[in-house]
């Protein structure tokens, strides 16, 4: 695995990529990062140079869908049909994790759906950030509850603003 840091506005992230692609985006504390042992730093990867574009423009306000190639071959079938899903969630939407559990036809897994969620390794680019209780509720996000309000936030204000653009 091949790795690299960047600042973002909610901090340091580090972004790992296998030969096929992006295959973590991590938060400082990110809950279910296992660390990098055996990962070698590579600052000319192009998958990761690329996706440290994607997120800067991101971040400007200027990109709201990402286009990288991805490894999510770090989950289980499952744990991949989720993240899949979650690609589907429009840039400043949110949808809860029933109604994630139904888009995928197994509207009983809703706990499973949540757990796989949380268990996402592609932080902001797979928005796992964009599921929310029914409620509308802000529950468990690996990257932390403060950054997945600020990127809730964050795509709230930009989606007005190109919204109006629109009118």
């Amino acid at each position: 695995m091949k790795f690299t840091k960047m600042n973002c506005p909610l901090g340091h992230l580090t972004l790992a990529a296998s030969e096929q692609g992006l295959a973590g985006v991590y938060f400082e504390d990110h809950r279910h990062f296992k660390g990098m042992d055996g990962w070698q730093a590579d600052d000319e990867h192009e998958v990761l140079n690329l996706t440290k574009q994607q997120l800067a423009e991101f971040f400007a306000g200027t990109r709201t869908v990402f286009d990288l190639p991805l490894d999510l071959s770090t989950g289980t079938a499952f744990q991949q049909q989720v993240w899949r899903a979650l690609q589907t969630i429009p840039f400043g939407a949110t949808l809860s994790y029933g109604a994630l559990a139904k888009q995928i036809a197994n509207p009983r897994a809703v706990r499973a759906v949540g757990s796989a969620n949380g268990r996402n390794p592609l932080s902001i680019i797979v928005p796992c950030h964009r599921v929310v209780a029914t409620s509308g509720a802000l529950t468990g996000y690996a990257g932390g509850l403060k950054n997945k309000q600020s990127l809730l936030k964050f795509e709230a204000e930009k989606h007005q603003s190109l919204s109006s653009r629109c009118t």
